[in-house]
């Protein structure tokens, strides 16, 4: 197969990037704005610099300074009009590439479309597009729900929703090797403290903490509360769905690049892209993205395979395992895999006996 070289190429150069990539994540910012002197589209600001006061009303580029401040690679604004209905406007959003989203100047309503959008994209369009938005218990990994109710930067008081685009800014620019969590946001000084930190965190919910001497994020959790044999307790972890998007993302779009319509289905070329996935696992293994003494492999999914030639009627009753796998189905690719992802150090047990 001449394709193989390039496609090896493709998940080296993914692989040995992962952790650059992962710290130039991309928040998308939802504002509504209409100052005269720029029209309603999108705008793309890289750094501070790139920021002019006069093109904003003072609110919205307090929330650019914000998403600014965790040093995402970009903030790319989606503008829309003070009257703009947001459900047309998400088709716009679906066109962006971007990690992270906010709408910090969001209704309840408002922010409860956008939840919902997020959840069918990642459902149903297998994007890997994530939100912060405040008060929503999505139960969804793709839904950061903060909710620690008043903040305070000096004199200024926001809402959680107020405060989103400052999350996101924080999450987009985080690299694999750390996590958000305990994470200390300098320029707040003052929070309305929650009652019982670790309920609210075990039911999704995305807190700010003051341990006394910093304001800082409690633990790095998604909305996700509802576990099930496929999602289970690391999906609630910001860090853990962070990798898997990574290499959903990573598989998919080089399997569409240099296979979809340009391979013939065989066993021998599903071998060949197994191959390179697998060597894909290995160089993540080096840069401990996931865990090295595990076994993170790819495989082709015999049972799903064997499923499919029942379905249309073939007894394979009498196939051994080996030989499903050589019997590829149509224009079909059964593919399974398993893989560790290595968390971050958060909790702490030591016992210390005294003689």
């Amino acid at each position: 197969m001449m394709g193989l070289p390039q496609i090896n190429i493709m998940f080296y150069s993914r692989a040995v990037s992962a952790i650059s990539r992962s710290a130039l994540g991309i928040v998308a910012l939802i504002l509504r704005d209409e100052t005269s002197t720029v029209v309603t589209g999108t705008t793309t600001l890289k750094s501070i610099e790139d920021l002019t006061a006069s093109d904003w009303t003072p609110e919205n580029y307090d929330y650019i300074e914000q998403a600014l401040a965790g040093t995402p690679s970009k903030v790319v604004v989606l503008r829309i009009g003070t009257a703009a209905e947001l459900t047309g406007e998400l088709k716009k959003l679906g066109s962006i590439k971007f990690n992270y989203a906010a709408m910090p100047g969001a209704t309840e309503e408002e922010a409860s479309l956008l939840a919902s959008w997020i959840k069918s994209k990642r459902t149903n369009d297998k994007k890997t597009f994530k939100a912060v938005i405040a008060n929503q218990a999505a139960d969804d990994k793709g839904i950061l729900n903060p909710t620690t109710k008043r903040i305070w930067v000096g004199e200024k008081e926001y809402t959680p929703q107020q405060y989103t685009a400052r999350f996101a800014g924080i999450f987009a620019g985080l690299p694999f090797t750390q996590s958000a969590t305990y994470y200390v946001l300098p320029e707040v000084t003052a929070i309305e403290e929650h009652e019982d930190p670790d309920a609210d965190i075990n039911n999704g919910e995305l807190i700010l903490i003051n341990d006394g001497e910093n304001i800082k994020i409690g633990r790095a959790v998604n909305s996700l509360t509802t576990l099930t044999v496929r999602e289970k307790a690391d999906y609630k972890k910001v860090k853990i769905v962070e990798v898997m998007d990574m290499i959903v993302d990573d598989i998919r779009d080089t399997f569409a690049k240099e296979y979809i319509g340009k391979v013939i289905n065989v066993y021998d070329n599903q071998v060949l892209f197994i191959t390179a996935v697998n060597a894909y696992f290995k160089i993540l293994m080096g840069d401990q993205i996931l865990d090295p003494s595990y076994n993170n492999v790819s495989f082709i999914d015999v049972e799903a395979q064997r499923l499919a030639w029942e379905s249309i009627g073939t007894d394979t009753t009498d196939y051994d395992d080996q030989q499903i796998r050589e019997m590829s189905f149509g224009d079909d690719v059964f593919l399974g895999g398993q893989v560790k992802i290595s968390d971050a150090m958060e909790d702490l047990t030591f016992d210390i006996f005294t003689m």
